[in-house]
């Protein structure tokens, strides 16, 4: 009797582990949509202050980097030179990146974690 009761609650613990996971994945799911909306938001300002950039510096805008006046640089190394000048941008982006990716893999951590406890609530179950 004594081990049914604890069988039991080994059960009840179980499934509380279950249920906690289907709600880390249920929250998880709203914050990759914002991660995704993030990164989206990333990728287009690293792109539209890149062509900003490219454009002024063909214009004959000067640029400061680094203590480095930038003025009308060759057609072949403009574009390395605009990737330099939208540094703090292109940052944004990348963690936007990182951030979303590790929120991908979070999600599929607590997804393998609760197939785990399911097999364990099946076999304690069928015991």
């Amino acid at each position: 009797m004594k081990g049914k009761v604890m069988q039991e609650q080994e059960l009840l613990r179980v499934a509380q582990e279950i249920e906690r996971r289907i709600q880390a994945l249920s929250t998880g799911r709203k914050m990759l949509s914002t991660r995704a909306k993030t990164k989206a938001v990333a990728i287009s300002n690293y792109e539209k202050a890149l062509t900003i950039v490219i454009i002024k510096l063909k214009n004959g805008v000067a640029f400061e980097l680094e203590g480095n006046t930038i003025k009308n640089p060759i057609a072949s190394i403009t574009e390395k030179i605009a990737k330099g000048i939208c540094w703090k941008e292109k940052l944004g982006m990348e963690q936007a990146e990182g951030e979303y990716k590790a929120a991908i893999v979070g999600m599929q951590a607590i997804q393998a974690e609760l197939c785990g406890f399911q097999s364990i609530y099946k076999h304690l179950d069928e015991l």
